[in-house]
Protein backbone atom coordinates (compact mmCIF):
# COMPACT_ATOMS: atom_id res chain seq x y z
CA UNK A 1 0.00 0.00 0.00
CA UNK A 2 1.54 3.28 -1.15
CA UNK A 3 0.05 5.54 1.53
CA UNK A 4 2.11 8.58 0.57
CA UNK A 5 0.61 8.77 -2.91
CA UNK A 6 -2.89 8.45 -1.40
CA UNK A 7 -2.20 11.34 1.01
CA UNK A 8 -0.72 13.39 -1.85
CA UNK A 9 -3.80 12.83 -4.04
CA UNK A 10 -6.18 13.63 -1.16
CA UNK A 11 -4.27 16.85 -0.59
CA UNK A 12 -4.57 17.79 -4.27
CA UNK A 13 -8.29 17.07 -4.12
CA UNK A 14 -8.75 19.35 -1.07
CA UNK A 15 -6.76 22.05 -2.84
CA UNK A 16 -8.96 21.75 -5.94
CA UNK A 17 -12.12 21.84 -3.80
CA UNK A 18 -10.90 25.11 -2.26
CA UNK A 19 -10.38 26.61 -5.71
CA UNK A 20 -13.79 25.42 -6.92
CA UNK A 21 -15.47 26.97 -3.86
CA UNK A 22 -14.29 30.38 -5.05
CA UNK A 23 -17.03 30.26 -7.71
CA UNK A 24 -19.97 30.33 -5.24
CA UNK A 25 -18.03 32.99 -3.30
CA UNK A 26 -17.82 35.08 -6.46
CA UNK A 27 -21.53 34.49 -7.09
CA UNK A 28 -22.32 35.73 -3.60
CA UNK A 29 -20.26 38.89 -4.11
CA UNK A 30 -22.04 39.58 -7.42
CA UNK A 31 -25.39 39.43 -5.60
CA UNK A 32 -24.02 41.42 -2.60
CA UNK A 33 -24.63 38.57 -0.14
CA UNK A 34 -22.88 38.23 3.23
CA UNK A 35 -22.61 34.46 2.71
CA UNK A 36 -19.91 35.17 0.12
CA UNK A 37 -17.39 35.89 2.90
CA UNK A 38 -18.07 32.48 4.46
CA UNK A 39 -17.46 30.73 1.14
CA UNK A 40 -14.28 32.75 0.61
CA UNK A 41 -12.99 31.87 4.08
CA UNK A 42 -13.72 28.15 3.72
CA UNK A 43 -12.21 28.16 0.21
CA UNK A 44 -9.01 29.78 1.52
CA UNK A 45 -8.67 27.33 4.43
CA UNK A 46 -9.22 24.32 2.15
CA UNK A 47 -6.73 25.57 -0.45
CA UNK A 48 -4.02 26.16 2.18
CA UNK A 49 -4.73 22.82 3.89
CA UNK A 50 -4.60 20.95 0.58
CA UNK A 51 -1.40 22.72 -0.46
CA UNK A 52 0.29 21.81 2.85
CA UNK A 53 -0.78 18.14 2.61
CA UNK A 54 0.38 17.79 -1.02
CA UNK A 55 3.48 19.98 -0.63
CA UNK A 56 5.89 17.05 -0.93
CA UNK A 57 5.42 14.83 -3.97
CA UNK A 58 6.10 11.16 -3.13
CA UNK A 59 9.07 9.52 -4.83
CA UNK A 60 7.10 6.40 -5.69
CA UNK A 61 3.91 7.35 -7.51
CA UNK A 62 2.75 3.95 -8.67
CA UNK A 63 -1.00 3.46 -8.24
CA UNK A 64 -2.40 -0.05 -8.23
CA UNK A 65 -5.89 -1.36 -7.61
CA UNK A 66 -5.89 -1.02 -3.82
CA UNK A 67 -4.51 2.54 -3.99
CA UNK A 68 -7.18 3.39 -6.54
CA UNK A 69 -10.02 2.13 -4.35
CA UNK A 70 -8.64 3.73 -1.17
CA UNK A 71 -7.95 7.07 -2.86
CA UNK A 72 -11.38 7.35 -4.44
CA UNK A 73 -13.31 6.35 -1.31
CA UNK A 74 -11.28 8.66 0.96
CA UNK A 75 -11.46 11.59 -1.45
CA UNK A 76 -15.23 11.40 -1.80
CA UNK A 77 -15.74 11.14 1.96
CA UNK A 78 -13.38 14.03 2.75
CA UNK A 79 -14.76 16.08 -0.15
CA UNK A 80 -18.22 15.78 1.41
CA UNK A 81 -17.10 16.47 4.97
CA UNK A 82 -15.42 19.73 3.93
CA UNK A 83 -18.01 20.63 1.29
CA UNK A 84 -20.73 20.77 3.95
CA UNK A 85 -18.92 23.44 5.97
CA UNK A 86 -20.17 26.37 3.88
CA UNK A 87 -23.83 25.37 4.33
CA UNK A 88 -23.25 24.97 8.06
CA UNK A 89 -21.26 28.15 8.72
CA UNK A 90 -23.67 30.34 6.74
CA UNK A 91 -26.37 28.93 9.07
CA UNK A 92 -28.61 28.33 6.05
CA UNK A 93 -28.57 24.67 7.11
CA UNK A 94 -28.16 24.84 10.93
CA UNK A 95 -27.56 21.09 11.45
CA UNK A 96 -24.18 19.74 10.26
CA UNK A 97 -25.70 16.31 9.57
CA UNK A 98 -28.33 17.98 7.37
CA UNK A 99 -25.59 19.98 5.64
CA UNK A 100 -23.57 16.77 5.16
CA UNK A 101 -26.63 14.99 3.73
CA UNK A 102 -27.25 17.86 1.32
CA UNK A 103 -23.68 18.02 0.00
CA UNK A 104 -23.34 14.22 -0.24
CA UNK A 105 -26.55 14.27 -2.26
CA UNK A 106 -24.99 16.99 -4.40
CA UNK A 107 -21.60 15.39 -5.04
CA UNK A 108 -23.08 11.94 -5.65
CA UNK A 109 -25.58 13.56 -8.06
CA UNK A 110 -28.49 12.10 -6.12
CA UNK A 111 -30.61 15.22 -5.67
CA UNK A 112 -32.39 14.16 -2.48
CA UNK A 113 -32.82 17.18 -0.21
CA UNK A 114 -33.62 18.06 3.38
CA UNK A 115 -34.57 21.64 2.45
CA UNK A 116 -38.18 22.74 2.86
CA UNK A 117 -37.68 26.15 1.23
CA UNK A 118 -35.05 26.00 -1.50
CA UNK A 119 -35.77 29.52 -2.72
CA UNK A 120 -34.84 30.87 0.72
CA UNK A 121 -31.16 30.07 0.15
CA UNK A 122 -28.63 32.65 -0.96
CA UNK A 123 -27.46 32.66 -4.58
CA UNK A 124 -24.04 31.50 -3.34
CA UNK A 125 -25.50 28.39 -1.71
CA UNK A 126 -27.86 27.70 -4.61
CA UNK A 127 -24.87 27.84 -6.94
CA UNK A 128 -22.77 25.57 -4.69
CA UNK A 129 -25.59 22.99 -4.48
CA UNK A 130 -25.98 22.84 -8.25
CA UNK A 131 -22.26 23.09 -8.97
CA UNK A 132 -21.63 20.13 -6.64
CA UNK A 133 -23.63 18.06 -9.16
CA UNK A 134 -21.38 19.18 -11.98
CA UNK A 135 -18.25 18.38 -9.94
CA UNK A 136 -19.48 14.94 -8.92
CA UNK A 137 -21.05 14.03 -12.25
CA UNK A 138 -17.84 13.30 -14.12
CA UNK A 139 -15.90 12.79 -10.91
CA UNK A 140 -13.59 15.08 -8.99
CA UNK A 141 -10.81 12.47 -9.20
CA UNK A 142 -11.10 12.41 -13.00
CA UNK A 143 -10.41 16.14 -12.90
CA UNK A 144 -7.51 15.69 -10.48
CA UNK A 145 -6.06 12.93 -12.70
CA UNK A 146 -6.18 15.36 -15.62
CA UNK A 147 -3.95 17.83 -13.75
CA UNK A 148 -1.77 15.43 -11.73
CA UNK A 149 1.89 15.01 -12.71
CA UNK A 150 2.68 11.89 -14.73
CA UNK A 151 3.10 8.86 -12.48
CA UNK A 152 5.48 5.94 -12.76
CA UNK A 153 2.54 3.60 -12.83
CA UNK A 154 -0.98 4.16 -14.08
CA UNK A 155 -3.89 6.21 -12.80
CA UNK A 156 -6.36 4.03 -14.71
CA UNK A 157 -7.21 2.39 -11.37
CA UNK A 158 -8.56 5.75 -10.13
CA UNK A 159 -10.72 6.10 -13.24
CA UNK A 160 -11.97 2.51 -12.86
CA UNK A 161 -12.83 3.05 -9.18
CA UNK A 162 -14.68 6.32 -9.78
CA UNK A 163 -16.36 6.01 -13.19
CA UNK A 164 -19.74 4.20 -13.05
CA UNK A 165 -20.13 0.93 -14.92
CA UNK A 166 -18.82 -2.64 -14.99
CA UNK A 167 -16.07 -1.90 -17.54
CA UNK A 168 -14.00 1.28 -17.82
CA UNK A 169 -11.32 1.77 -20.47
CA UNK A 170 -9.18 4.46 -21.99
CA UNK A 171 -10.19 6.52 -25.01
CA UNK A 172 -6.55 7.06 -25.92
CA UNK A 173 -3.25 5.59 -24.75
CA UNK A 174 -2.70 8.00 -21.84
CA UNK A 175 -5.10 8.14 -18.89
CA UNK A 176 -4.37 11.85 -18.36
CA UNK A 177 -5.43 12.64 -21.94
CA UNK A 178 -8.51 10.44 -21.55
CA UNK A 179 -9.53 12.40 -18.43
CA UNK A 180 -9.08 15.69 -20.28
CA UNK A 181 -11.13 14.50 -23.26
CA UNK A 182 -13.95 13.45 -20.92
CA UNK A 183 -13.99 16.87 -19.27
CA UNK A 184 -13.82 18.72 -22.60
CA UNK A 185 -16.92 16.85 -23.80
CA UNK A 186 -18.63 17.32 -20.43
CA UNK A 187 -17.96 21.08 -20.33
CA UNK A 188 -18.89 21.60 -23.99
CA UNK A 189 -22.28 19.89 -23.62
CA UNK A 190 -22.97 21.86 -20.44
CA UNK A 191 -22.29 25.19 -22.21
CA UNK A 192 -24.49 24.17 -25.15
CA UNK A 193 -27.38 23.39 -22.79
CA UNK A 194 -26.95 26.76 -21.03
CA UNK A 195 -27.22 28.51 -24.39
CA UNK A 196 -30.35 26.58 -25.36
CA UNK A 197 -32.00 27.41 -22.02
CA UNK A 198 -31.14 31.09 -22.48
CA UNK A 199 -32.91 30.98 -25.85
CA UNK A 200 -36.00 29.78 -23.95
CA UNK A 201 -36.04 32.94 -21.85
CA UNK A 202 -34.54 31.39 -18.72
CA UNK A 203 -32.30 33.79 -16.71
CA UNK A 204 -28.53 33.14 -16.86
CA UNK A 205 -28.24 32.08 -13.21
CA UNK A 206 -31.15 29.65 -13.56
CA UNK A 207 -29.77 28.33 -16.86
CA UNK A 208 -26.37 27.61 -15.33
CA UNK A 209 -27.73 25.90 -12.22
CA UNK A 210 -30.24 23.79 -14.16
CA UNK A 211 -27.57 22.84 -16.71
CA UNK A 212 -25.21 21.78 -13.90
CA UNK A 213 -27.97 19.57 -12.50
CA UNK A 214 -28.71 18.09 -15.92
CA UNK A 215 -25.06 17.48 -16.85
CA UNK A 216 -24.32 15.76 -13.55
CA UNK A 217 -27.72 14.01 -13.72
CA UNK A 218 -28.23 15.31 -10.19
CA UNK A 219 -31.50 17.20 -10.09
CA UNK A 220 -30.99 19.88 -7.43
CA UNK A 221 -33.46 22.53 -8.57
CA UNK A 222 -33.30 26.17 -7.48
CA UNK A 223 -37.08 26.44 -7.26
CA UNK A 224 -39.35 24.73 -4.76
CA UNK A 225 -41.42 23.20 -7.56
CA UNK A 226 -38.33 22.12 -9.56
CA UNK A 227 -38.56 22.50 -13.36
CA UNK A 228 -42.36 22.66 -13.09
CA UNK A 229 -41.85 26.27 -11.93
CA UNK A 230 -41.10 27.40 -15.50
CA UNK A 231 -44.16 25.65 -17.01
CA UNK A 232 -42.49 25.89 -20.42
CA UNK A 233 -42.71 23.13 -23.03
CA UNK A 234 -39.51 24.35 -24.71
CA UNK A 235 -37.55 24.22 -21.44
CA UNK A 236 -38.96 20.76 -20.70
CA UNK A 237 -37.90 19.55 -24.16
CA UNK A 238 -34.35 20.93 -23.90
CA UNK A 239 -33.76 19.44 -20.45
CA UNK A 240 -35.32 16.11 -21.50
CA UNK A 241 -32.97 15.81 -24.48
CA UNK A 242 -29.87 16.74 -22.49
CA UNK A 243 -30.78 14.40 -19.62
CA UNK A 244 -30.98 11.57 -22.15
CA UNK A 245 -27.63 12.62 -23.69
CA UNK A 246 -25.83 12.73 -20.35
CA UNK A 247 -27.17 9.24 -19.63
CA UNK A 248 -25.19 7.86 -22.60
CA UNK A 249 -21.73 6.34 -22.26
CA UNK A 250 -19.22 9.16 -22.82
CA UNK A 251 -17.10 6.84 -24.96
CA UNK A 252 -19.97 6.81 -27.47
CA UNK A 253 -20.33 10.59 -27.31
CA UNK A 254 -16.60 10.80 -28.06
CA UNK A 255 -17.03 8.53 -31.09
CA UNK A 256 -19.88 10.73 -32.32
CA UNK A 257 -17.73 13.84 -31.79
CA UNK A 258 -14.90 12.45 -33.96
CA UNK A 259 -17.31 11.30 -36.67
CA UNK A 260 -17.48 7.57 -35.92
CA UNK A 261 -21.27 7.50 -35.94
CA UNK A 262 -21.56 3.88 -37.07
CA UNK A 263 -19.39 2.68 -34.17
CA UNK A 264 -21.51 4.66 -31.71
CA UNK A 265 -24.92 3.52 -32.91
CA UNK A 266 -23.81 -0.12 -33.12
CA UNK A 267 -23.71 -0.07 -29.33
CA UNK A 268 -26.03 -2.70 -27.87
CA UNK A 269 -26.35 -0.80 -24.59
CA UNK A 270 -27.35 2.41 -26.39
CA UNK A 271 -30.09 0.61 -28.34
CA UNK A 272 -31.50 -0.92 -25.14
CA UNK A 273 -31.27 2.42 -23.34
CA UNK A 274 -33.22 4.29 -26.02
CA UNK A 275 -35.75 1.45 -26.33
CA UNK A 276 -36.42 1.44 -22.58
CA UNK A 277 -36.97 5.21 -22.59
CA UNK A 278 -39.40 5.04 -25.53
CA UNK A 279 -41.39 2.05 -24.27
CA UNK A 280 -41.64 3.44 -20.72
CA UNK A 281 -42.68 6.90 -21.97
CA UNK A 282 -45.39 5.47 -24.24
CA UNK A 283 -46.68 3.16 -21.50
CA UNK A 284 -47.00 6.02 -19.02
CA UNK A 285 -48.49 8.36 -21.66
CA UNK A 286 -51.41 6.04 -22.36
CA UNK A 287 -51.86 5.42 -18.65
CA UNK A 288 -52.09 9.11 -17.68
CA UNK A 289 -53.60 10.72 -20.79
CA UNK A 290 -56.99 11.03 -19.09
CA UNK A 291 -55.36 13.30 -16.51
CA UNK A 292 -54.23 15.89 -19.07
CA UNK A 293 -55.82 18.01 -21.78
CA UNK A 294 -54.25 16.11 -24.70
CA UNK A 295 -52.11 13.09 -25.45
CA UNK A 296 -49.23 15.39 -26.44
CA UNK A 297 -49.31 17.06 -23.03
CA UNK A 298 -49.36 13.65 -21.35
CA UNK A 299 -46.39 12.56 -23.48
CA UNK A 300 -44.51 15.77 -22.59
CA UNK A 301 -44.76 15.01 -18.87
CA UNK A 302 -44.22 11.27 -19.31
CA UNK A 303 -41.05 11.53 -21.43
CA UNK A 304 -39.59 14.15 -19.08
CA UNK A 305 -40.08 12.00 -15.99
CA UNK A 306 -38.87 8.85 -17.74
CA UNK A 307 -35.67 10.61 -18.87
CA UNK A 308 -35.26 12.17 -15.44
CA UNK A 309 -35.64 8.90 -13.53
CA UNK A 310 -33.70 6.50 -15.79
CA UNK A 311 -30.76 8.93 -15.90
CA UNK A 312 -31.22 9.37 -12.12
CA UNK A 313 -31.42 13.15 -12.55
CA UNK A 314 -34.51 13.67 -10.41
CA UNK A 315 -35.95 16.87 -11.90
CA UNK A 316 -39.75 16.92 -11.88
CA UNK A 317 -42.41 18.67 -13.92
CA UNK A 318 -45.32 16.70 -12.44
CA UNK A 319 -46.14 14.98 -9.17
CA UNK A 320 -45.87 11.37 -10.35
CA UNK A 321 -46.95 10.32 -6.87
CA UNK A 322 -50.48 11.19 -8.05
CA UNK A 323 -50.21 9.09 -11.22
CA UNK A 324 -51.89 5.65 -11.46
CA UNK A 325 -50.10 2.68 -9.86
CA UNK A 326 -49.03 1.31 -13.26
CA UNK A 327 -47.05 4.47 -13.99
CA UNK A 328 -45.54 4.55 -10.50
CA UNK A 329 -44.36 0.94 -10.88
CA UNK A 330 -42.63 1.86 -14.16
CA UNK A 331 -40.96 4.79 -12.39
CA UNK A 332 -39.65 2.45 -9.66
CA UNK A 333 -38.33 -0.01 -12.27
CA UNK A 334 -36.48 2.84 -13.97
CA UNK A 335 -34.91 3.82 -10.62
CA UNK A 336 -33.27 0.40 -10.47
CA UNK A 337 -32.23 0.22 -14.14
CA UNK A 338 -30.39 3.55 -14.32
CA UNK A 339 -28.45 4.96 -17.24
CA UNK A 340 -25.58 3.63 -19.37
CA UNK A 341 -22.20 2.63 -17.99
CA UNK A 342 -19.62 5.38 -18.37
CA UNK A 343 -22.25 8.12 -18.12
CA UNK A 344 -22.94 10.53 -15.27
CA UNK A 345 -26.10 8.59 -14.38
CA UNK A 346 -26.58 6.18 -11.47
CA UNK A 347 -28.58 3.00 -10.97
CA UNK A 348 -27.55 -0.58 -11.67
CA UNK A 349 -26.76 0.42 -15.29
CA UNK A 350 -28.29 -0.84 -18.53
CA UNK A 351 -25.15 -2.85 -19.39
CA UNK A 352 -25.44 -4.88 -16.18
CA UNK A 353 -29.15 -5.49 -16.78
CA UNK A 354 -28.36 -6.82 -20.29
CA UNK A 355 -25.64 -9.14 -18.96
CA UNK A 356 -27.91 -10.38 -16.13
CA UNK A 357 -30.62 -11.27 -18.65
CA UNK A 358 -28.18 -12.98 -21.02
CA UNK A 359 -26.56 -14.90 -18.15
CA UNK A 360 -29.97 -16.14 -17.00
CA UNK A 361 -30.88 -17.26 -20.54
CA UNK A 362 -27.52 -19.03 -20.86
CA UNK A 363 -28.14 -20.90 -17.62
CA UNK A 364 -31.54 -22.04 -18.90
CA UNK A 365 -29.94 -23.29 -22.13
CA UNK A 366 -27.27 -25.08 -20.11
CA UNK A 367 -29.96 -26.91 -18.11
CA UNK A 368 -31.44 -28.23 -21.36
CA UNK A 369 -28.01 -29.03 -22.87
CA UNK A 370 -25.69 -29.76 -19.90
CA UNK A 371 -22.65 -30.53 -22.07
CA UNK A 372 -22.87 -27.38 -24.17
CA UNK A 373 -20.37 -24.55 -23.74
CA UNK A 374 -22.14 -21.20 -23.48
CA UNK A 375 -20.71 -17.72 -23.05
CA UNK A 376 -22.28 -14.32 -22.60
CA UNK A 377 -21.80 -11.91 -25.51
CA UNK A 378 -22.15 -8.16 -25.04
CA UNK A 379 -21.38 -5.51 -27.66
CA UNK A 380 -20.38 -8.37 -30.05
CA UNK A 381 -17.66 -9.51 -27.65
CA UNK A 382 -17.45 -12.42 -25.24
CA UNK A 383 -17.71 -11.27 -21.63
CA UNK A 384 -15.01 -12.82 -19.45
CA UNK A 385 -15.98 -14.96 -16.48
CA UNK A 386 -14.21 -12.50 -14.19
CA UNK A 387 -16.44 -9.67 -15.42
CA UNK A 388 -19.60 -11.80 -15.05
CA UNK A 389 -18.56 -12.83 -11.52
CA UNK A 390 -17.82 -9.19 -10.67
CA UNK A 391 -21.27 -8.15 -11.88
CA UNK A 392 -22.96 -10.92 -9.88
CA UNK A 393 -20.97 -9.93 -6.78
CA UNK A 394 -22.08 -6.34 -7.31
CA UNK A 395 -25.74 -7.43 -7.32
CA UNK A 396 -25.34 -9.47 -4.11
CA UNK A 397 -23.68 -6.57 -2.29
CA UNK A 398 -26.26 -4.16 -3.74
CA UNK A 399 -29.14 -6.23 -2.34
CA UNK A 400 -27.40 -6.65 1.03
CA UNK A 401 -26.96 -2.88 1.39
CA UNK A 402 -30.54 -2.24 0.23
CA UNK A 403 -32.04 -4.71 2.73
CA UNK A 404 -29.81 -3.59 5.63
CA UNK A 405 -30.58 0.08 5.00
CA UNK A 406 -34.29 -0.64 4.73
CA UNK A 407 -34.27 -2.43 8.09
CA UNK A 408 -32.56 0.53 9.79
CA UNK A 409 -34.84 3.11 8.16
CA UNK A 410 -37.92 1.07 9.15
CA UNK A 411 -37.08 1.66 12.84
CA UNK A 412 -38.34 5.21 12.36
CA UNK A 413 -41.89 3.88 11.90
CA UNK A 414 -42.62 5.50 8.55
CA UNK A 415 -44.76 3.83 5.90
CA UNK A 416 -43.18 1.10 3.76
CA UNK A 417 -43.44 3.00 0.47
CA UNK A 418 -41.60 6.01 1.90
CA UNK A 419 -38.89 3.89 3.53
CA UNK A 420 -38.38 1.63 0.51
CA UNK A 421 -38.32 4.44 -2.04
CA UNK A 422 -35.97 6.51 0.18
CA UNK A 423 -33.39 3.71 0.20
CA UNK A 424 -33.85 2.88 -3.48
CA UNK A 425 -33.64 6.49 -4.60
CA UNK A 426 -30.48 7.15 -2.55
CA UNK A 427 -28.70 3.91 -3.40
CA UNK A 428 -29.43 4.51 -7.09
CA UNK A 429 -28.68 8.26 -6.87
CA UNK A 430 -32.11 9.21 -8.24
CA UNK A 431 -33.36 11.95 -5.88
CA UNK A 432 -37.08 11.98 -5.15
CA UNK A 433 -38.91 8.86 -4.06
CA UNK A 434 -42.57 8.34 -3.19
CA UNK A 435 -44.94 9.53 -0.45
CA UNK A 436 -43.03 11.43 2.28
CA UNK A 437 -39.87 11.64 0.16
CA UNK A 438 -41.76 12.09 -3.12
CA UNK A 439 -41.56 14.87 -5.74
CA UNK A 440 -43.37 17.36 -3.50
CA UNK A 441 -41.76 16.09 -0.26
CA UNK A 442 -38.23 15.93 1.16
CA UNK A 443 -36.02 14.03 3.60
CA UNK A 444 -36.11 16.57 6.44
CA UNK A 445 -38.44 14.53 8.66
CA UNK A 446 -36.07 11.54 8.82
CA UNK A 447 -33.90 10.98 11.90
CA UNK A 448 -30.17 11.77 11.92
CA UNK A 449 -29.33 8.05 11.91
CA UNK A 450 -31.55 7.52 8.87
CA UNK A 451 -29.89 10.43 7.08
CA UNK A 452 -26.41 9.04 7.77
CA UNK A 453 -27.47 5.62 6.50
CA UNK A 454 -28.79 7.23 3.33
CA UNK A 455 -25.53 9.20 2.99
CA UNK A 456 -23.68 5.89 3.03
CA UNK A 457 -26.12 4.57 0.40
CA UNK A 458 -25.56 7.60 -1.82
CA UNK A 459 -21.78 7.24 -1.64
CA UNK A 460 -21.97 3.47 -2.18
CA UNK A 461 -24.26 3.94 -5.16
CA UNK A 462 -22.12 6.63 -6.79
CA UNK A 463 -18.86 4.68 -6.30
CA UNK A 464 -20.38 1.36 -7.43
CA UNK A 465 -20.24 -0.12 -3.88
CA UNK A 466 -16.75 -1.69 -3.96
CA UNK A 467 -14.55 1.34 -3.05
CA UNK A 468 -16.70 2.46 -0.12
CA UNK A 469 -16.90 -1.09 1.35
CA UNK A 470 -13.19 -1.79 0.84
CA UNK A 471 -12.42 1.41 2.75
CA UNK A 472 -13.47 -0.44 5.93
CA UNK A 473 -11.39 -3.54 5.12
CA UNK A 474 -8.24 -3.97 7.24
CA UNK A 475 -6.52 -5.88 4.44
CA UNK A 476 -6.76 -2.85 2.16
CA UNK A 477 -4.39 -0.90 4.40
CA UNK A 478 -1.78 -3.61 4.93
CA UNK A 479 1.60 -2.60 3.48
Amino acid sequence: MNRKVIIFTVGKMIEVEGLLMLLPALTGFLYHESQAFVYLLVATVLFVLGRVISLKKPKKTKIFSREGFATVALCWLILSLFGALSFYFTKEIPSYIDAFFEIVSGFTTTGSSILTNIEGLSHASLFWRSFSHWIGGMGILVFVVAILPESQGTTLHILQAEMPGPIVGKLVSKVKVTARILYYIYAFLTVVEIIFLLFGGMPLFDSMCNAFGTAGTGGFAIKNSSIAFYNNAYVDSVITIFMAIFGINFNLIYFIAIGKLRAAFKSEELRWYLMIILVAALGITFNIMNMYSSILTAFRYAIFQVASIITTTGYVTADYGQWPLFSQIIIVFLMFIGACAGSTGGGIKVSRIIIYIKSALNELKHLIHPHSVTTVKFEDQHVSKNTVNNIHTYLILYLMILCSSLLIISLQNIDFTSAFSAVVTCLNNVGPGLNIVGPVGNFSSLSDISKLVLCFDMLAGRLEIFPILLLFSRKLWVK
